[in-house]
């Protein structure tokens, strides 16, 4: 399929996609949410816990938008705080002690820049992440359903797979960040978008992901495809040791 990049863009940051909730909804009827990082707060852009799928416990995490605005302002809009991703990390660290499986669903226009997480470390709450979640002994899929950006996606991508729904985005930052700073020119986001290689054919065929989930405008389809698809991955995963499991991620993210 050969798609215009900024199609892409604009259909990733629709709100006509399906939503985290839905997600766990349709997908993880007995989801049952757990709270805090641990440290130092609980942050409501990141929302997880645990679940079953096919029969067997599994730790469930998704970025979560909102849907009022208050609600969107309080999440940051999906943009993660430090305390999201220590969230996660906690969240992973507790599955591999049991050895469940974690899906993570991501749709983020990033990490939250704001003064207050810089001021607690969101810089070192991702590289911890990159760092501790590449080394966790158990099966880690992660699906982009809509933006991936930047280091915000990337620390919650640090596991086995990387799978895209048809109409999403993964990249290293907006078209419009790459055109202001290549360009300094705004008007030229479209052409960004291209040379960027954002859309999930052009990361297919870069081997940056696994694969990708069709789309259709049917949510209740979109979340069947997603399910056939980690059930198909699951028990490619389960099947390995957990030697063979973290030597394959090893050898994943070495080949970039």
């Amino acid at each position: 399929m050969n798609r215009v990049a900024m199609d892409v863009v604009k259909a990733a940051r629709s709100e006509v996609h399906v939503s985290g909730h839905e997600l766990r909804l349709q997908l993880f009827p007995d989801f049952f949410e757990l709270h805090g990082d641990g440290l130092s707060g609980d942050d409501p852009a990141i929302v997880g816990g645990l679940a079953t799928f096919n029969g067997q416990p599994v730790t469930v995490i998704t970025t979560s938008r909102g849907h009022s605005l208050e609600e969107r302002m309080q999440k940051h809009f999906g943009q993660p705080e430090p305390s999201g991703y220590r969230k996660v990390l906690r969240l992973v660290k507790n599955a591999a002690k049991f050895h469940r499986p974690v899906f993570l669903f991501v749709d983020t226009a990033g990490a939250y820049p704001g003064k207050s997480a810089e001021e607690n470390g969101q810089g070192e709450a991702i590289a911890q992440n990159l760092l501790q979640i590449g080394q966790m002994a158990t099966p880690i899929i992660t699906v982009m359903y809509g933006e991936g950006g930047s280091g915000g996606a990337l620390a919650l991508a640090c596991g086995n797979e990387v799978w895209m729904l048809e109409n999403s985005m993964y990249s290293v930052l907006s078209p419009e960040g790459f055109a202001s700073i290549l360009w300094k020119d705004a008007d030229k986001v479209a052409e960004a978008a291209s040379k960027m290689k954002l859309t999930p054919e052009d990361l297919l065929s870069l081997d940056v992901i696994e694969g990708i989930i069709d789309e259709p405008a049917d949510h209740t389809v979109v979340c069947r495809n997603i399910k056939q698809r980690l059930e198909t991955e699951l028990a490619k995963l389960q099947a390995m040791s957990d030697d063979e499991l973290l030597k394959r991620r090893y050898e994943r993210f070495r080949k970039f």
